[in-house]
């Protein structure tokens, strides 16, 4: 068996990465980085052109009816570039809940949408992931109240979909009465993060009160795999630039990636980097192919590459020296997307945990 991108596959990884590179160099990601929104409309605009953003969606609704693995190969390119863009609700974790359990009604409403860019999705998962004890959510009939940290791609998104407890999901216009929407600071500037608070705000459930539990299991099994595949992406680029900077940079006049502690600490990222791959691809298409496996495979995902990616970020930094943390080099903007991305939607600890469970380890 060939355990590789097919010929279709290998053209969208071509297609996309050239289209991230181009529309998204580290001086567009710096520029954006400043504004704190994790938005470029100009880059937003070409992934519509090319339609990236409906990858997932059913032609019937607008999409491009593609598996989920071709969306794992969009999201590594976009992590190649840190690309500030919400596609993590927009693309993967919105259509997925809709899909799973969304009435025909909202299918047909709103998945268009989501595939035509025209309407960009927050995701606020705190009640699944980690649940503040003073940052919790009640619905009453049709009225949300309390908060929800850590939202992600909330800086312009139009509708925000929020899971109450493990069973129920339910939609929020940004425009709705009674939301309050505040920017939390983190590390990664390139992606907008938010608390949001919820005052009697009038929502939408998703399909009925309490028929979410397995589409909140299946997204959150997406967002974790879509988290690792950024962290690849952005790892693979930190390896490439530390090679390509031990064969230039020369120290007592010879290149330094000829001294040997240069050469083991490359070829250790490799090393680490490698094998994570393969894990990670599999647990991509275990999403779509492999149900029994999924699950399990998504946590092994999420926990592995955020603790390989650590990893890798450190020691790349390392290869460059001093100029490592210099913003002329860029570094940091990979090193602090993968920094974000170990602790969303729960750290390798939390993660773990949950592997052990469903392996029947220890008890839930």
């Amino acid at each position: 068996m060939e355990f590789g991108l097919s010929e279709e596959q290998g053209i969208l990884q071509d297609s996309v990465r050239r289209l991230f590179e181009e529309e998204s160099p580290l001086d567009k990601v710096r520029e954006i980085a400043e504004t704190g929104t994790g938005f470029d409309a100009d880059l937003w605009q070409s992934f519509i052109e090319l339609g990236i953003v409906g990858a997932i969606i059913p032609e019937q609704y607008g999409g491009s009816n593609m598996n989920f693995f071709d969306a794992f190969i969009i999201l590594e390119a976009a992590g190649r570039c840190t690309a500030p863009a919400p596609l993590l609700g927009t693309m993967v974790m919105a259509p997925i809940a809709l899909l799973g359990a969304g009435s025909e009604e909202q299918k047909d409403r709103y998945l268009p949408q989501f595939a035509s860019g025209e309407c960009k999705v927050g995701i606020a998962m705190t009640e699944v992931v980690n649940r503040r004890e003073d940052a919790g959510l009640k619905l009453e009939g049709n009225a949300l109240s309390g908060k929800a940290l850590f939202v992600i791609d909330a800086g312009v998104a139009d509708l925000f979909m929020v899971a109450i407890g493990d069973d129920t999901l339910v939609l929020v216009s940004s425009e709705a009465a009674g939301l309050g929407v505040k920017t939390l600071p983190t590390v990664d500037k390139t992606r907008c993060i938010a608390e949001l608070v919820f005052d009697n705000v009038e929502v939408e459930i998703v399909g009925s009160v309490g028929g979410g539990a397995a589409a909140i299991i299946k997204i959150l099994d997406a967002g974790r795999i879509a988290l690792a595949a950024e962290t690849l992406g952005a790892a693979d680029v930190m390896v490439e630039k530390a090679i390509a900077y031990a064969q230039e940079r020369e120290q007592f006049n010879r290149p330094i990636g000829t001294f040997q502690a240069v050469k083991h600490m490359c070829a250790d990222m490799v090393a680490e980097l490698e094998p994570a791959r393969s894990l990670i691809w599999y647990a991509a298409h275990a999403h779509d192919f492999v149900p029994e496996d999924s699950r399990l495979m998504a946590c092994h995902a999420k926990a592995h590459m955020a603790e390989v990616g650590s990893v890798v970020a450190k020691t790349a930094v390392e290869v460059h020296g001093g100029m490592g943390f210099t913003d002329l080099m860029g570094l940091h903007y990979w090193f602090k997307r993968i920094g974000l991305n170990r602790q969303l939607l729960g750290g390798p600890e939390q993660v773990r945990h949950e592997a052990a469970i469903v392996q029947e380890w220890i008890a839930a």
